[in-house]
């Protein structure tokens, strides 16, 4: 996938789901649950526990086309590392030296970013995209002033994002929204997939 590739998804699916949890098993069957439920781009974050081999496994069982990356990607090794577990995108929580490795590999990067500044950095270290994080500091009204100066640049609202808010993000001239928590639920943890599969056609009926 390259910066192109993922823009174009990103424009096409409108979500990312982010998936974090403390049982490397049911953040796998998260996962495959969301891809088969239709969400497109499905982030699964270093701080789950066996991450990269949840990432190695998911991929095996969904194939290259799958829309699986990495986040909370802080550093060039977890850039790296993520690459080689099979990452076809990488996500960083700010602006960090994962930004410019992402580059390197050849891999699109959606780089946390909050302010025009950081915007700024994000770019000049090679994001294809800013995950605008924690979005709900200011909600779309900031996205809309973002906007003013940065017309051309795809973000990603991260934080606090529910099937209620995702589509003012739309509005507001967001790209796509990421999803964490109002999404995944306790699904990582062993919760319910049919729960799971519910909040996934709220956010897709919502988009």
């Amino acid at each position: 996938m390259d910066d192109g590739d993922f823009l174009t998804a990103l424009a096409a699916r409108r979500l990312l789901a982010i998936v974090r949890g403390r049982d490397a098993g049911a953040a796998l069957r998260t996962v495959i649950t969301l891809v088969e439920a239709g969400v497109g781009l499905v982030e699964v974050s270093l701080v789950t526990a066996d991450a990269l081999d949840v990432i190695r496994r998911a991929r095996a069982a969904l194939g290259d086309a799958a829309g699986l990356g990495a986040g909370t990607v802080l550093t060039a090794d977890d850039a790296r590392a993520a690459a080689e577990a099979g990452a076809s995108y990488l996500v960083t929580p700010a602006v960090t030296e994962a930004v410019a490795e992402g580059r390197r590999l050849g891999l699109p990067v959606l780089a946390g970013a909050f302010t025009p500044t950081e915007v700024v950095a994000a770019l000049g270290a090679g994001a294809a995209a800013i995950k605008l994080f924690p979005a709900f500091l200011g909600g779309e009204r900031y996205l809309r002033a973002l906007r003013d100066p940065f017309p051309g640049v795809a973000f990603v609202p991260v934080g606090g994002v529910g099937a209620a808010e995702a589509a003012a993000y739309l509005r507001a001239g967001a790209v796509a929204v990421g999803a964490g928590s109002p999404l995944v639920g306790d699904a990582a943890d062993g919760g319910s997939l049919d729960a799971l599969r519910e909040r996934a056609r709220a956010f897709e009926e919502a988009l």
